[in-house]
């Protein structure tokens, strides 16, 4: 029976919820409306409430990479990646995760604080037929596919630099060919309590790809959010 969770009286609890995996694991974090809407305003943060933050950076803290795409970076403005150096050294775990980015154009500023203020220089897979870009000097590029990035290519890279707990913050596009490519383990989904109609889109766009079940772990509530996490049905 999937458990019916109240909000955690301390970080401890909530990081039982959400734990490290013994074994490789790629979650994926969405925030969605009530009536499914990703964005308000082309934004994610039009959605967070209570909650919403704390698991976000929890999940952060306890990934060994944190993957999003290129589109993401630039709609969301991402910062350097540093969440909570001080737990991670506490539980064995490098100081920073590896900031990972899908982008088959390049198209990203060298001078944006995700590269030019990283602590660790982040990787960007791209495939072999990428332009050249100043993008480069900032950042570990791999070419994995020919004429499009090579997900399960970049997911077996990552895991050979040990680098098993991976962590997708989106987009949408990112997430559907995750989907596509069958190498999503777990959904961390929060539902926010608005109805935002209009034309944002679903948490996952691309094209159609077989359903793949999935088992629903815990229900958690804080005020009117609600937080699901949804594991895959079977092993692989």
């Amino acid at each position: 029976m999937t458990a019916l969770h109240t909000w955690p009286s301390g970080p401890d609890g909530l990081r039982e919820l959400y734990p490290r995996e013994p074994h490789p694991t790629l979650r994926v974090n969405f925030i969605a409306s009530a009536d499914g809407a990703v964005t308000v305003d082309g934004v994610s943060a039009g959605l967070q409430g209570p909650g919403d933050k704390e698991i976000f950076d929890l999940l952060r803290a306890s990934c060994d990479a944190l993957i999003v795409a290129a589109g993401t970076v630039r709609a969301e403005k991402y910062d350097a990646l540093r969440p909570d150096p001080a737990w991670r050294l506490a539980h064995g775990l490098p100081e920073f995760p590896l900031m990972v980015i899908i982008s088959g154009s390049l198209d990203l500023d060298p001078e944006q604080l995700i590269f030019a203020d990283a602590p660790v220089r982040p990787i960007v897979f791209t495939h072999r037929g990428a332009p050249a870009s100043p993008v480069r000097e900032v950042a570990e590029v791999i070419e994995v596919g020919d004429d499009r990035v090579d997900l399960a290519a970049a997911v077996r890279h990552l895991h050979e630099r040990g680098a098993t707990q991976l962590l997708c913050e989106g987009g949408p596009g990112l997430l559907g060919s995750m989907i596509a490519a069958d190498l999503v383990d777990e959904l961390c989904l929060t539902v926010a309590p608005l109805l935002v109609g209009g034309s944002a889109g679903r948490i996952a766009q691309g094209v159609p790809a077989p359903p793949r079940p999935m088992t629903l772990r815990h229900v958690l509530t804080r005020d009117d959010m609600l937080f699901l996490r949804y594991a895959r049905a079977s092993t692989r």
